[in-house]
């Protein structure tokens, strides 16, 4: 079974018991996370060279970054496809959504 995770400012719930939720969280975590950004942990998030880009290199770029990430820090997951939204309210932003299947 597959679940979609879109970047952006959802609530964080602490010590989530239901697996699938936790998993699901922990991306949106890394997703919205800058590398450098956690104190004690500066590996942790996305290095985000892709910003200030032109969109199909931030594109292209993002989604090897976006996949070492989330393999990286959420191994229960395999990243099945990243795609991206454009914000209708501000043009040139891009969404990251990012399709992963639990390993069980």
């Amino acid at each position: 079974m597959t679940y979609t995770v879109k970047a952006g400012t959802a609530a964080v719930t602490l010590n989530e018991t239901d697996t699938v939720k936790s998993v699901l969280q922990n991306i949106a975590i890394i997703l919205r996370t800058r590398r450098g950004s956690c104190p004690l942990y500066r590996e942790f998030g996305l290095p985000m060279d892709f910003l200030d880009r032109p969109q199909p290199v931030a594109k292209t770029m993002a989604i090897a970054e976006i996949k070492e990430a989330v393999e990286t820090f959420e191994p229960r997951v395999t990243v099945e496809d990243i795609s991206f939204e454009e914000d209708a309210n501000m043009p040139g932003i891009l969404i990251p959504i990012v399709e992963v299947s639990i390993n069980a």
